[in-house]
């Protein structure tokens, strides 16, 4: 249920879509009665799009995200695993063309080669499953699984997990496979915007978690960052916005150990 109604408010309720439903429903007001309605949805919901895709929102949204959790040192100790969170494969995609197929988030998957190179002795698993609405037969993970097999990483000793369609169920099903025990150290890996809430899941869920953040999308300069591409800043709003109530909801349910986790 938890899924289900999460997935139904982020198509709603996301910023962008929120905006692009209310200038349709001002465009449709402007041929009834009520065109005063439709002017105001109109021009708000032009004037709200306008500022994200050229004004500092996302950057503004995304920062303090992104700053949360800074990457570990370069001479830290082993970790005893890695764990790496889905999100960077086109499921759709994947299936239709038979080959993995990578999105913007796809350091998610570069960065563990490297890490599984430097800690060869770091158990490596990967967490996801599908996040469609009403299921898939094509794993995420199995499209991780064919491209690390192409880039040459040994099969032995990664474990995929396939189940989980979000983060809260990427922590259990994870959890229920690998049973951490007091002492381990775990790297996560997952986008830097993400990280937050990842943590706050993993740790509510046993692991004593190390952060590893990849796929910044905010330089991490000091002040406000106007986009330089109007429909990635959009993309920019949207993901900020999801992690922001993500964290909130998870929270309030009980999923996470804090309402914004910290090192």
């Amino acid at each position: 249920m938890f899924f289900t109604v999460s997935k139904i408010f982020e198509l709603f309720l996301a910023p962008v879509h929120l905006f692009i439903f209310l200038a349709i429903v001002g465009a449709i007001l402007l041929f009834t009665r009520w065109k005063t309605w439709g002017r105001a949805f109109s021009a708000v919901s032009a004037l709200a799009l306008l500022l994200m895709a050229f004004g500092p929102l996302g950057g503004f949204l995304a920062a303090p995200l992104e700053a949360r959790f800074p990457p570990p040192p370069d001479n830290m100790p082993p970790p005893d695993g890695v764990i790496v969170l889905g999100g960077a494969i086109d499921e759709r995609l994947s299936a239709d063309r038979g080959r993995p197929t990578l999105i913007d988030a796809a350091e998610r998957l570069t960065a563990p080669i490297a890490l599984k190179r430097k800690y060869p002795n770091a158990r490596l698993i990967f967490t996801g499953g599908s996040a469609a609405l009403l299921g898939s037969p094509y794993s995420e993970a199995d499209a991780v699984q064919r491209f690390w097999r192409q880039v040459g990483l040994d099969q032995n000793d990664i474990l995929y997990e396939r189940r989980s369609r979000n983060t809260y169920e990427n922590a259990i099903f994870t959890r229920d496979l690998l049973h951490p025990k007091p002492g381990e150290r775990w790297l996560i890996v997952t986008s830097a915007m993400h990280m937050p809430r990842a943590v706050g899941v993993f740790r509510k869920a046993g692991f004593d978690v190390i952060a590893y953040p990849v796929d910044y999308r905010t330089s991490g300069d000091v002040g406000l960052e106007f986009p330089r591409f109007p429909t990635k800043a959009l993309g920019l709003v949207d993901f900020a916005a999801h992690e922001w109530a993500g964290l909130i909801a998870y929270r309030l349910a009980g999923k996470s150990d804090a309402l914004f986790p910290a090192p």
